[in-house]
């Protein structure tokens, strides 16, 4: 099922973690409407950068979130983040720019450990702008985009 023009349902569930552990990762009707509105910001990102853009991590049901080790109030469970990289534009530091450039109504854009670029929607966004690193400390959220 296609949510945009070059996102589908499928490409935002998909989780090789849910699979192994027969985790049911189907969204509700209000996750799906979030998705949506995901999605078209997305497209809105691919469109500037006239690459695709490869999701790794859309939707997580809180079941496989808490799988996973992800935070208790995770976007994902309710469908308005996703994890993304576009290996064709560049590397993650460069996505993240290009999104926040883009100024854009965003909840969060946190480049993860150099990695892939966290982007999150909401209704009263917060317009974050985050560096996540690994520290003897555990994980460290350093304001900007900290390359």
């Amino acid at each position: 099922m296609n949510l945009t023009s070059h996102f589908t349902l499928e490409e935002m569930i998909v989780s090789e973690t849910a699979e192994r552990l027969g985790i049911d990762n189907s969204p509700s009707t209000e996750v799906l409407s979030n998705l949506r509105g995901l999605t078209n910001f997305l497209e809105v990102v691919r469109e500037k950068i006239k690459k695709p853009i490869f999701v790794s991590s859309g939707y997580r049901c809180p079941e496989l979130n808490r799988a996973i080790g992800g935070s208790r109030s995770s976007q994902h469970m309710k469908g308005l983040a996703a994890d993304i990289v576009s290996r064709s534009y560049g590397t993650p530091a460069e996505l993240a720019e290009v999104i926040v450039a883009l100024d854009l109504e965003f909840d969060q854009v946190i480049l993860e450990f150099g990695r892939w670029v966290h982007v999150s929607v909401a209704e009263n966004p917060r317009h974050q702008i985050l560096t996540a690193k690994h520290s003897p400390a555990g994980v460290v959220y350093e304001p900007g985009l900290v390359v």
